[in-house]
């Protein structure tokens, strides 16, 4: 990969968005570029991290094990997106083991050199605070999501918090930008997997969801109306 098309990877992340092009040329020097396949872990959960991570193609999951060995994934991140921030913010161990859903191209930036653009670009450190803060409301919605003991209103309470990320509106509803199983959707609420096909199904027959050949998610206008009432 050139310095160009570094260049324009790193104008597209969610971190550098707002950089001007020679903002950005000083950023490129700084990162190195990784390869991973999926299912190839990246970090390990309580491991000691010394980088920053920007997704430039490809999907992860973050996931957290329980003590019965079963996964529960905490985020999902697709290009343009980050992690890794928090360790080398507060020098704590990786709170979750991010692992690659699909073959991924990553630039990683170290801790060092984290710091040094976070200090001298005043633009970063605004759209690093507005990120942390998006993220931490999203842990209080899934504090909320599971503490729903109705598999339907559970897998709602989802897919609102999805449309607030991933969200597209269309003239036919919310498209959700991200693909995912049912095995996803399970490792995400908490359900069984059963159970997660079983509350697809009654949605799909109520039309309240969509689901489009290529498994993307397209939330009705009904479904929006009814589950914003529900959940406030």
């Amino acid at each position: 990969m050139d310095d160009k098309q570094k260049h324009d990877f790193i104008k597209k992340t969610q971190l550098f968005f707002s950089l001007t092009d020679n903002e950005t040329d000083q950023i490129i020097n700084k990162i190195a570029l990784k390869q991973f396949k999926k299912n190839e872990t990246i970090l390990h959960e309580e491991d000691t991290n010394e980088f920053m991570y920007l997704i430039l193609s490809g999907k992860v999951k973050a996931v957290r094990t329980t003590e019965d060995g079963k996964e529960i994934i905490v985020a999902i991140h697709q290009s343009g997106s980050f992690f890794g921030e928090m360790s080398l913010i507060d020098g704590k161990t990786t709170p979750a083991s991010v692992i690659a859903k699909e073959d991924s191209s990553i630039a990683t930036i170290t801790k060092n050199d984290f710091f040094s653009i976070i200090f001298s670009q005043h633009k970063v450190t605004k759209n690093l605070l507005e990120i942390l803060c998006l993220r931490l409301r999203k842990c209080l919605d899934t504090i909320q999501l599971l503490n729903f003991n109705n598999a339907s209103q559970r897998t709602k309470m989802l897919f609102l918090m999805l449309s607030d990320e991933y969200g597209e509106k269309t003239s036919e509803g919310v498209l959700l930008n991200i693909k995912l199983t049912h095995q996803d959707i399970s490792d995400m609420s908490g359900l069984t997997r059963e159970t997660v096909t079983r509350v697809i199904d009654k949605l799909q027959k109520s039309k309240e969801i969509t689901i489009l050949k290529n498994r993307l998610i397209r939330l009705s206008h009904d479904f929006l109306q009814k589950d914003l009432k529900s959940v406030s």
